[in-house]
């Protein structure tokens, strides 16, 4: 079973998103739990809220008094409403929240059956509750239910932080190759991206991007792919490194084949509905860009926002570390898609982006600019401070990041890829 849990300002939000699946018939109030009881057992947003008024008039300090939790059995597991309501129960305690007011809304509207539970995390003195360890208590709580109720373990895709080996490369040091290296060369085992663009986006994270470059030999096309490190502003920090030098696998042929691979793995990845679940959650609960890559942020996604010259958003990627994929808006569903986020965010993708880097690619000329924030300080592979700028949008990293090269005047990579592999021709003729 997994969890994920969601901290947030709005409890209309919250309320409104999942009391909508109820009036669509795809959802129905399954529990709960210190909330005023109904005539008919039929409640409406209005009713739910006023059990938690008290609790939120009494909150002395905290900014984020809503949780937001999704529990997520495993597909094969065929789990009665009965057994969901103890489910419920049991993890509100052990997480501590069962003196709590909280709703238990059950999901239908997927062939994947799970709960959200709506709460408070500062009790009826406005005190905010304890959340030190909420993830790794989460989890040991998950892995007792599955025990008491014999579910499916989700253990199996758990990673021991042993194994961690990724951290942001600084382009100040010295061995900027081997630190490329100790990314690029590991990342295909632990992630699954669709295209150069998801690439990209993941390799951002980690202050490195991938470019492609492509020229001609004796009449005969050819295409390679270069890394480059990037600075605290995500711009290029380093001359390029080819991508032969750090072994097949980060050369383009063998990430064509991955891509490949990872659209049949993603296919039948249960964890698609979840992230497009917590992303619409985050959507109705947030009330700007911030404040929804914060939230995401909370449950180990990382959100990549593409936009032109004009601050208009033309891409949207999300990384969701507990699955470890990549995925683009459009792929988890239309009201994801970067036309909906701008309509959502009007007044932030109004204002004209600060840099700008050139987009040589066949399909856009236009003017990009990608922007990401720090990944999750859960994660232990990533740096909690890789980044020296001040502090701002509640500790969130903006940065900038180039896709591909340059397109006007000479390019510099794609002539010393060129000259490179001319070195390498004549060495084969001559030998």
């Amino acid at each position: 079973m997994i969890a994920k849990i969601g901290r947030g300002a709005n409890l209309i939000g919250a309320i409104s998103y999942n009391q909508l699946k109820v009036d669509q018939e795809n959802g129905e109030v399954l529990a709960t739990h210190r909330i005023r009881e109904t005539v008919n057992g039929n409640y409406t947003v209005n009713q739910l809220y006023s059990s938690f008024e008290p609790y939120l008039f009494a909150n002395k300090r905290t900014e984020k008094t809503v949780l937001h939790i999704s529990l997520n059995p495993n597909p094969k597991d065929n789990v009665s409403d009965e057994d969901f309501k103890k489910i419920a129960k049991e993890y509100m305690e052990l997480m501590g929240y069962g003196d709590q007011p909280y709703v238990v809304f059950k999901h239908t509207d997927i062939e994947r059956t799970h709960i959200h539970i709506v709460s408070t995390c500062v009790d009826r003195y406005g005190k905010k509750l304890p959340d030190s360890y909420e993830k790794l208590r989460s989890m040991e709580a998950c892995r007792s239910l599955e025990q008491q109720f014999q579910l499916q373990s989700a253990t199996a895709k758990n990673r021991n932080p042993k194994e961690a080996i990724f951290k942001p490369v600084d382009y100040k040091e010295a061995n900027i190759k081997s630190q490329i290296a100790s990314v690029v060369r590991h990342l295909p085992k632990y992630y699954q991206y669709q295209s150069l663009g998801a690439y990209n986006a993941l390799l951002s994270l980690f202050k490195i991007t991938a470019e492609e470059v492509k020229g001609e030999l004796n009449c005969i096309p050819k295409q390679g792919l270069v890394y480059f490190a990037l600075n605290e502003m995500g711009q290029k920090a380093t001359n390029p490194f080819k991508a032969s030098l750090f072994g097949k696998q980060a050369g383009m042929e063998n990430l064509q084949k991955h891509f490949e691979q990872s659209k049949l793995k993603i296919k039948t990845e249960p964890s698609k509905e979840i992230l497009k679940k917590t992303i619409e959650v985050a959507v109705h609960t947030s009330n700007n860009e911030t404040d929804f890559k914060k939230q995401l942020l909370e449950q180990g996604v990382n959100t990549v926002v593409r936009r032109n010259d004009q601050g208009r958003i033309y891409g949207m990627t999300f990384i969701d570390h507990e699955s470890r994929t990549v995925w683009n808006g459009s792929q988890l569903g239309k009201n994801l898609s970067a036309n909906n986020f701008n309509d959502c965010w009007k007044e932030t993708t109004s204002k004209k982006p600060q840099e700008t880097v050139k987009n040589s690619s066949s399909e856009s000329k236009k003017e990009t600019k990608i922007e990401t924030e720090k990944t999750h300080s859960l994660f232990d592979f990533v740096d909690r401070n890789q980044s020296t700028q001040p502090s701002t949008n509640f500790g969130l990293t903006e940065s900038l990041a180039s896709l591909l090269p340059e397109s006007q005047g000479e390019d510099y990579e794609e002539l010393a890829f060129a000259n490179q592999m001319k070195k390498k021709f004549k060495k084969r003729k001559n030998g």
